[in-house]
Formats: C-alpha cells, structure tokens, sequence
C-alpha cells in the first residue's frame, strides 16, 4: 500500500469523531467510511470521494479534480482531488463534508 500518509492523518482527524467511522485498506490506498459505506480515502497523493453520479459530475467542474478510474474505466460517482484542491485545511474540510454528506444518505451496512 502505498500512499500519502500525511494526508490520510489529515483526513483521519476530520472523519474519526463521525458516528460509524471505520478504515479500510482498498484500492491500493486507504478508504475511510461511514457505517459500513465508502466515504473517501488516499491512494497515492490523492483524495479519493464518492459523492454519487450528479455531485460528482459537478464537483469534475472544479480546479485539481478528474473522474476516478482505478480500473481504467471512469467510475461515475466518485472523483479523485489533486493536491492543489485539497491543500488548505478549509479545501480539505469542505471536501470530505461532501463525501460525508453522500455516505449517510445510504443504508447502514454495518
């Protein structure tokens, strides 16, 4: 597994004190969800979200984004944010903020 360990500590510190919160290693990174649902996570120096189709097509409008596509094809609910997008501590919040906002609209799995 390699990925920005820096980066995954910052979002750990955002997402620990959530209800359900727990840490997956997966996509070769680190995923952190919510009740059992992918959330977000690190592959990389990336931010990796799922936010559903419609967020995630608006969110590929913004600077430093581009669609996630691990396994060669774009996977349409999530996006990976590049380090420009993510670097201030209010960039990183309001990211993650998005992503948990998708993950408690789901089901519990957990």
């Amino acid at each position: 597994m390699v990925f920005d360990e820096d980066l995954a500590q910052r979002v750990r510190q955002l997402m620990k004190r959530r209800k359900g919160f727990s840490e997956r290693k997966m996509f070769g990174g680190i995923c952190f969800m919510l009740h059992g649902n992918m959330c977000c996570g690190v592959i990389r120096d990336r931010l990796m979200l799922r936010l559903g189709e419609k967020r995630a097509q608006k969110a590929l409008q913004e600077p430093a984004t581009r669609e996630m596509d691990f396994t060669g094809k774009p996977l349409k609910s999530m996006i990976y944010v590049e380090q420009p997008g993510y670097a201030s501590a209010e960039d990183l919040k309001y990211w993650i903020n998005q992503a948990v906002k998708f993950a408690q609209s789901l089901p519990a799995k957990d």
